[in-house]
């Protein structure tokens, strides 16, 4: 069988196209010097391996032995994981978006042999479709542009990158100068103004979650009493919960919805959006004590404990969209074959009555449930969703149903898994847990240890498996026994947030010593301290840019994180250059913030709890979990908790005659001190 030179790689994307005729090579000094060698210009092609379009691109173009042939007889290939290597991806598809107005994988790349980008895109068809020009004709053209008219393409190149590098430098420096408050009142009116009211979610379709607006829209009604940013969460909360993109069996959401209606998925499911949600249905069951909330996010991390959990504890990246439909054809693959179900199967694995009944509930219908099909994908076949209530009578029925139908998938072929370990992501899936595991003690202990244990486990995994100890160095990524590539700020942001999570779940104080430990490091490697702000990714020679990311899309921006990580470390540990280092992070992105807000409503959570008054809970003496209850009931993001806390002028707080006290206390100004839980309760309702 033939192989390339990506046989050898540890990434699952790579190694699906380790057999491509394509003579792909690694990111990496070999390629760079064979193009250099050769005088070739490279073609970069970036994914990842639950990516469909990229399967698509792959089997159109890559497997095709006359394209492989005009790639390897002109150009140098190439092949990245985006996941793996996300400061190469950046830094070129902010390329294609500058030139092409848009973006996505697979994207498609051509570079200067010194790594400088001159003409891009993302998925191609072989042949002119759609009004777009075929890949083959593209290879074709710029094959001969490189020998006929290169001077003219060195020349675009080096223009571009001068102006992507300029924008990569981030605002001129601002001094003191932080984000106006009115930057949190244009988020909210930007929000509201693209939000659909009838359905959920922002904009039209394709619907992605983009949790980070739910965070802001949270944190915004918490600020300002403004009811209806509350209420644009919630529903869009209880509408993604009732789609399609919601695995109504498994649990668990899918990428994206390619409707408005979050009816049809975009199939695959990945880590960060399933700890990012969880987190969100969390907040609105604290701000609601409506229990379907809190059932939407256990159904996901019983999707993550369950599907995407190493033995070790760790986290596994993804769940491919592709999937068999018969196992005794595997490499017959169609876009949702998992998830998707024909009338018949439901009544021949519930009965005639349960499954008519099941298929009225889950929109179920003979001739299948989605009518544009554009790919014959759904022909006869039909997505589960939420199109009748379920009525308090029958939810052990329906219950019943969903498990035996979850049973029956389980026998069936699996998607693909991406089965490497990526820090920052199990870092925000140890956060979404150690959450979980708080709230879900104020009414179900059991599910909370297990949450708190997973967590735990997770942060054992990560810290021996993708840290250095002595030097408190983190790395990006592990799989089958390997460690690679350099840390990212998300991953070193993420994994301080993690631990601060965790403090605040056991209160073990060397949790939050490793949460100052990995601070430090980050704003030692990732630090400007020309400009303020943190630079994305380490300096390496094999980057044309050094950016720093000014986006949160479907994973907060790594500054939007540290930002709110270093302003609760400093209200933890009373340390200030923690704080100023977030300052230097707002004023940084101060003139981003004011003028196009909707960009970063993650880092708008950190100017609003820098703008919050400083309260404080202090907790002394012996049983402090009565009073953990009443606390974690209520969301209260601009709170801090401590428990029997040691020294300064918190620790001077004491039980009161022998009996565990809790003192509320507003910018270090406190009120008397109350024995009873539920006082506090009282107390915190009435602040």
């Amino acid at each position: 069988m033939t192989t390339n030179h990506l046989i050898h790689e540890k990434s699952p994307y790579l190694l699906q196209h380790a057999h491509n005729p394509v003579d792909w090579h690694p990111w990496g000094e070999a390629a760079f010097r064979k193009a250099r060698t050769e005088d070739k210009p490279i073609f970069l092609s970036a994914g990842y391996s639950t990516c469909h379009w990229c399967h698509v691109m792959e089997r159109e173009s890559f497997e095709n032995e006359a394209i492989a042939a005009i790639l390897n007889a002109h150009f140098v290939p190439v092949k990245v994981d985006r996941e793996e290597r996300p400061d190469v991806d950046r830094i070129y598809m902010l390329f294609v978006q500058a030139t092409t107005g848009g973006g996505g994988w697979p994207m498609s790349v051509w570079l200067t042999p010194q790594l400088k980008p001159f003409y891009g895109g993302t998925y191609f068809a072989p042949d002119a479709r759609y009004g777009r020009p075929g890949f083959r004709s593209v290879l074709l053209r710029i094959a001969e542009a490189w020998q006929s008219e290169r001077a003219s393409l060195i020349e675009s190149a080096d223009r571009i990158l001068s102006d992507l590098s300029a924008y990569a430098g981030g605002a001129a420096p601002t001094g003191d100068r932080l984000p106006s408050p009115d930057a949190l009142d244009a988020c909210y009116a930007g929000l509201r103004h693209s939000f659909d009211a009838r359905r959920g979610g922002f904009g039209g379709a394709p619907k992605f979650p983009r949790p980070v607006n739910l965070n802001f829209l949270f944190r915004y009604y918490r600020r300002t009493g403004e009811e209806e940013a509350r209420d644009m969460a919630l529903l869009t909360l209880r509408e993604m919960a009732k789609g399609g993109m919601h695995d109504q069996l498994g649990g668990g959401f899918h990428r994206y919805s390619v409707d408005e209606h979050w009816f049809v998925p975009h199939f695959e499911k990945m880590l960060y959006d399933q700890a990012q949600l969880a987190v969100s249905y969390l907040e609105a069951f604290q701000l609601t004590g409506d229990a379907q909330y809190a059932e939407v996010a256990r159904g996901i991390f019983e999707y993550v404990l369950r599907d995407l959990r190493h033995p070790e504890g760790g986290f596994y990246c993804a769940e491919d969209a592709d999937s068999a439909r018969d196992a005794a054809r595997p490499g017959e693959k169609s876009e949702g074959a998992f998830y998707l179900w024909s009338r018949e199967e439901l009544d021949r694995l519930l009965g005639p009555r349960d499954g008519e009944w099941f298929a009225r509930v889950a929109g179920c219908r003979t001739n299948g449930n989605v009518e544009h099909d554009p790919h014959g994908e759904f022909t006869g076949r039909n997505i589960l969703y939420q199109a009748e209530p379920v009525a308090e009578s029958d939810a052990v029925r329906y219950a019943e149903c969903r498990r035996i139908l979850l049973e029956a998938r389980g026998r069936c072929p699996r998607p693909h898994l991406d089965d490497k370990i990526l820090t920052s992501w199990n870092a925000l899936t140890i956060a979404a847990l150690a959450r979980g595991a708080q709230v879900f003690a104020t009414f179900d202990a059991t599910a909370a240890a297990r949450y708190r244990e997973a967590a735990l486990d997770a942060r054992r995994f990560v810290m021996e498996k993708l840290c250095d100890a002595a030097s408190m160095t983190v790395y990006r990524r592990w799989r089958d026994g390997e460690r690679a590539v350099d840390g990212f700020l998300d991953d070193y942001a993420a994994l301080a947030q993690a631990h601060l999570d965790l403090y605040e779940t056991t209160f073990d104080a060397s949790l939050l010593d490793a949460a100052r430990r990995i601070a430090d490091a980050m704003l030692e490697r990732f630090g400007d301290a020309a400009d303020g702000g943190l630079f994305s990714a380490p300096a390496a020679p094999d980057l044309v840019l050094r950016l720093k990311e000014d986006y949160d899309g479907a994973e907060p921006a790594g500054n939007s994180i540290a930002a709110g990580a270093l302003l609760r470390l400093a209200g933890y540990t009373q340390d200030d250059a923690y704080r100023q280092a977030a300052l230097g992070i707002l004023s940084c992105f101060a003139a981003r913030l004011n003028q196009q807000p909707l960009t970063l409503p993650q880092m708008l959570c950190a100017w609003m709890d820098e703008l919050a008054p400083k309260r404080q809970i202090v907790i002394a003496g012996p049983e402090p979990e009565p009073f953990l209850r009443e606390i974690r009931r209520r969301f209260l993001p601009f709170t801090l908790v401590f428990v029997n806390p040691a020294g300064g002028t918190l620790g001077a707080m004491t039980p009161v005659d022998g009996q565990t006290a809790a003192y509320v206390c507003e910018n270090y100004a406190c009120q008397l001190p109350v024995t009873a839980a539920g006082e506090i309760g009282r107390m915190l309702d009435g602040a």
